[in-house]
Parts: structure tokens; sequence; C-alpha cells
């Protein structure tokens, strides 16, 4: 690299991470940006408090749309994920629930992946129904199925990739150009990859939803929501879906929080990452063991989509002992240092059992349907030392 394109490239995903948007010298020097802890904000004149009323003054009316330290998690994750803006959110449930509140209509439809996480999955089918919102479910996996089930009132398509809990990976650019053809936007939950391993905005998604109380939090101490994308789409999000629909503020010590985990993302992703191949490599080669759900693996069935649109495969597998259910949840309670809570992302090694705890809303036929059996566990690989939690794991297998 030349020292000319050196100058003029854009700063790596940590040092964005780290200090974008924020100047020390504008807060009497501190390091770390403050914690605004205010509802409200003072006009300097009545003229000034009725311009930003009208939206032809940029600044801060009230706590539940905007507060500064918010502005700066914002910047920072739209960077991150190539987006024009974000907006932070109370629960990744809020991202979902604020995005299509604003964005769709009694009489519009929506086209999900047939495989979400256990209450998304009940917002889509259950929920937006009752709003007069038709939901149409195909796999994703197969594009011929997606071109199937939209329509004239499609207007939006969403999935998540890598899914939970089986981790399938579905090709954002394949869904884009489909969902593009047809008229409608795609939304992607980028939860499990996070910016550091993917970005849905580059392969053709319009917007990127994250629960960020998992990998951006990454410390298992915050709820929160994040959505990303073009600007004029997310102000109808903030005026409607955060202001008016839900009031699903995220709070100023939550956002503080969350710069706090971005500042270590790339470092924990790639932990995790490098974590979680040893353990599905321990767990393929186990003789107690059915089956392996990893991204990085060579016999995982979208092995080489996951290379494409990622730059590493993360920190979730999922796996199926030849006991099934049974022999399953015995495993769990023989685990010592490996924890049995649901969740994923955080410095804990973390086990569950979907079919039971994450994805009951499913009923059983509609877990067979769409993979998700009920010997599957979900494994969140942690920050420990990883031959402490190959150890744990292995003890617990050859116990069976």
């Amino acid at each position: 690299m030349t020292e000319t394109s050196r100058r003029n490239r854009q700063p790596g995903l940590s040092t964005r991470a780290i200090h974008l948007g924020y100047d020390p010298a504008t807060e009497n020097g501190a390091l770390t940006p403050p914690i605004y802890m205010t509802s409200t904000y003072a006009f300097e004149t009545a003229e000034q408090g009725s311009e930003l009323f009208r939206g032809e003054r940029k600044g801060y009316i009230y706590g539940r749309t905007k507060n500064p330290t918010q502005t700066i998690l914002e910047e920072r994750i739209a960077s991150l994920e190539g987006g024009e803006t974000a907006i932070a959110l109370g629960s990744g449930m809020a991202a979902i629930s604020g995005t299509m509140l604003s964005l769709l209509d009694a009489g519009d439809e929506v086209v999900i992946d047939h495989t979400l996480y256990g209450n998304a999955y009940a917002y889509f089918t259950q929920a937006l129904p009752r709003w007069g919102i038709s939901v149409k479910l195909a796999d994703f996996t197969r594009p011929e199925t997606l071109e199937a089930a939209l329509g004239p009132k499609t207007k939006l398509v969403y999935f998540e990739t890598p899914a939970n809990p089986n981790l399938r990976v579905i090709d954002i650019a394949a869904v884009a150009a489909i969902a593009h053809a047809h008229g409608a936007e795609v939304v992607v939950d980028n939860t499990f990859a996070t910016p550091i391993l993917q970005r849905p905005l580059e392969h053709g998604a319009d917007i990127v939803l994250h629960s960020a109380t998992k990998y951006i939090g990454g410390h298992g101490d915050v709820l929160a929501g994040l959505v990303v994308g073009r600007a004029e789409t997310l102000q109808k999000v903030r005026q409607t879906g955060l202001r008016w629909v839900t009031g699903a503020t995220l709070s100023p010590f939550n956002c503080f929080l969350l710069l706090r985990g971005l500042k270590t993302l790339e470092l924990r992703v790639e932990r995790h990452s490098s974590s979680a191949m040893k353990v599905a490599r321990l767990l393929e080669g186990h003789a107690k063991v059915a089956s392996v759900s990893y991204p990085g693996l060579e016999s995982f069935a979208e092995h080489e989509i996951a290379k494409r649109q990622m730059s590493g495969f993360g920190g979730l597998i999922s796996f199926e002992l030849d006991g099934g259910m049974a022999e399953g949840m015995a495993l769990m309670n023989r685990l010592e240092l490996v924890t049995r809570a649901v969740s994923l992302g955080d410095a804990e090694t973390l086990i569950q059992h979907p079919a039971s705890m994450t994805h009951a809303i499913y009923s059983a036929e509609e877990r067979e349907k769409h993979g998700i059996s009920d010997g599957l566990l979900r494994l969140s690989v942690g920050l420990e030392n990883v031959d402490d939690i190959l150890d744990d794991l292995e003890r617990a297998l050859d116990s069976l």
C-alpha cells in the first residue's frame, strides 16, 4: 500500500468502533463519551424550538426519539454496516416491530423465511395478521420458493442469516435480486454474524437489524436493538415505529454499554469464531454426535455461500446427538463450565435446547417442517480458554 492510498483509505472497523463521531476536546477532555441522563432539552429561543419540531433545524427535543449518547452509537453502527444512518431501540424485538409497523400498512404483505428466532416467528405469524398485514413463509435457501411466494402486495422480505437456531445460511444477493425484481425491499437480521463478519447492505439488502443484546453488547448486561439503512427510510422508523408506535427508547446508559461493547467487538468476534471452529471439529469427530451445523465446516450445506458472503463463521454451533432429545438433555446437565442459558454472544459459553426454550412457540409440526428437531442443541461459544471449553464438552460427551 502506498502512502497516498494509506492516507485516503477508510479507517478499519475497530478504529471506527472506538473513535467515530466523538472528540474528547468537545467534552472537557473526557476520553469516554458522557452519558446524557436527560429526558428533555432546552431551546435557546421559542423560534429555535419551533424550527426543531418542524425538522428545519438539527438538534434534540425529547429523549424518547434521540439522545447525544445514542447519536454516537447510531453513527458508529451505521458506519460499521455501511448504511447511511441507524436507530437504537430498547430490544431486538423492538427493532423488528418498530421497523415493520413503520413500513407496512393494512393490506400489505411480507414474505419471511420459515426459520426465525421464536419470538420473531410469533410476531410475524400471529401479531401482524391481526393488523391486516399478510404474511407468507418460504424457504429462502431455495430461491424458487421465494419467487413463488412474492406477489403484487409484497412490500418486504425478511430473513436471518445465519438463522436461529440451525444456522442455515441464505444467499443475500440472490434473495435481494429476486425481491427487488418484484418491487420488494429486503430486511436482514445480522445478529449472529455482526458487521465484523457480514455486511448485508453490501450484498443488496435494504435494511439490517440487530439484537444488540447479543454480540454487540457482548457482556450479557444490556437489552437493545439496532436498525441500519437509508436515511429516508429510517426517518420513518424513528418518527413512527419509535416515537409513536412502540416508544421503545433505549436508555442513555444502555447506549453507553453498547458503545463499550463496540470497542472490543472485532477482537471478541475473532475469538468467538476461532474457538467455535475448534469446538465444531471436536463435535464433528465425536462418536456420540449425529450431526453438526456450523458454517465453517466443509460438511455444512451452505458452506460455499458462507465463504462468499462472510469473512468468518461466528461463534454459534448447532448439533444433535445420536440419542436425540433425551441424550441432549443429559449432556446439558453434565456440563460444568458451559452454562445452561438462552441468549448468545456473551463472554460465557451458553447452551440451550431450542425446541423447549427459544423456539417452543413453533408447533411440533412447524419445527419438524422447518428443520428444528427435538434433539437439536444450540451452543454459543464464549471467550473462555478454548481448551477448557473442549475439555468440558468432551468429558460430558464421553460420560453419556
